[in-house]
């Protein structure tokens, strides 16, 4: 085996998946030249180019890809032998690559990075912040964070959370001034704080229970944002009534920051999962902070 070529293969593995020089340097913490190194090296060994290149994008060749179908998987079980002797000793290294969209971070995600930073020093936990749903296999992720009905039949799914309920929310001063809404109806004669979903652009239609029938109510007002933390800070505010999962509004409404209106109408969500192809589940890695979650969710239901 050539060993220049074995040195440089991982790299040349990342910019096929990130389709890119710069992401790929950046992931890796290379310099963008030194990454231009390994694949021209690559390329060269091969004597056929790899990568199809533009001022505007990076494609595998025909040839490249045929290369990578058939080394990628090898550079991958080289890994998980590496991780996995690792953790015989008590070690759980490497890093987990994880896709969720951002409120989990508040309700989830900071409590179980922190359990992970204690338990497991030497795994490094990467979380990229991304509301729309994505192919995690495609990207390269060892799992995603997602609500229950959000899952593709084809994962694993290993739950997070209890299931939550979505609740609407304002503050005193903005029901002194505007009046409390007494049915859903109601809501179209106030300021609604919206939400603009990233992924179809469209905006987000509140679920609602109406007397055990659940519904999609359009709202308008003077806000509409893409982040329930910015939701809530602007109903905080007074700017109007906000909807969001009741874990996000917990302290402002012991705070007496906000109210929750209607609360007839909440709905309750699956809450959230940690999914994953089922052949991800070997790794140490993923084993462990699925231990974790596991604990974490295990404390909560006991309390």
């Amino acid at each position: 085996m050539d060993r220049d070529l074995l040195l440089h293969l991982p790299v040349v593995a990342c910019v096929a998946r990130r389709s890119s020089f710069a992401a790929a340097a950046a992931e890796l913490d290379l310099s963008a030249s030194a990454v231009s190194h390994a694949v021209r090296m690559v390329e060269q060994r091969l004597k056929t180019p790899i990568f199809a290149r533009t001022t505007r994008s990076v494609a595998l060749t025909e040839a490249g890809q045929r290369f990578l179908d058939q080394t990628a998987p090898a550079l991958d079980q080289i890994r998980e032998a590496f991780e996995t002797t690792q953790a015989q000793h008590g070690r759980v290294t490497g890093v987990l690559r994880i896709n969720a969209p951002r409120i989990a971070f508040p309700i989830v995600l900071t409590d179980l990075l922190a359990a992970s930073a204690i338990r497991h020093p030497d795994l490094t936990v990467e979380v990229v912040s991304q509301d729309a749903s994505i192919d995690i296999v495609a990207e390269g992720y060892d799992a995603g964070v997602r609500l229950g009905e959000m899952i593709a039949q084809d994962m694993v799914a290993v739950r997070l959370t209890p299931p939550m309920k979505a609740i609407m929310v304002a503050s005193p001063t903005y029901l002194a001034r505007a009046g409390e809404p007494r049915a859903i109806a109601d809501l179209q004669d106030h300021a609604c704080i919206g939400y603009r979903l990233m992924a179809s652009r469209a905006a987000y239609a509140w679920e609602l229970s109406d007397n055990g029938r659940d519904v999609s109510v359009s709202v308008s007002g003077p806000a509409r944002v893409t982040d329930p933390m910015a939701a809530l800070e602007l109903a905080v505010a007074g700017v109007g009534i906000a909807y969001m999962f009741e874990h996000t509004a917990r302290a402002a409404l012991a705070a007496g920051k906000v109210r929750q209106v209607l609360p007839a109408t909440a709905v309750e969500e699956p809450g959230f999962f940690l999914y994953f192809p089922r052949r991800a589940a070997e790794a140490p890695k993923l084993r462990a902070f699925i231990d974790l979650a596991r604990a974490r969710l295990a404390s909560q239901v006991s309390i």
